[in-house]
């Protein structure tokens, strides 16, 4: 009973303008990376935030739902830090959710 909730305001959370906060948030940040590695270009910020939704899903349905958006920004995030490459998916979509 409680997934389906947490499927849905995890979806919801978008709708609501949340994703616009996170605008400014480096693409490394969020695994851990030093500051100087954390300095990406607003392109990356792109794709790493459109996988915004992609992630919700994958959290809420513990890595069942794996859409191709979110598939793009893990080979992204692991190709622009090291530390990334030593986490799993499911850990990297909970920090990008976390942004």
């Amino acid at each position: 009973m409680i997934r389906p909730f947490l499927l849905l305001a995890l979806l919801s959370l978008p709708l609501a303008g949340v994703a616009s906060s996170f605008a400014g948030t480096s693409a490394g940040s969020a695994t851990g990376a030093s500051s100087g590695s954390s300095g990406s270009s607003s392109g990356d910020d792109k794709v790493v935030l459109a996988a915004r939704d992609d992630a919700a899903a994958f959290v809420a349905s513990d890595g069942q739902i794996r859409g191709a958006r979110l598939q793009a920004a893990l080979v992204h995030l692991r190709e622009q830090d090291a530390a990334a490459q030593q986490q799993s998916d499911l850990q990297l979509a909970r920090a990008l959710l976390a942004r």
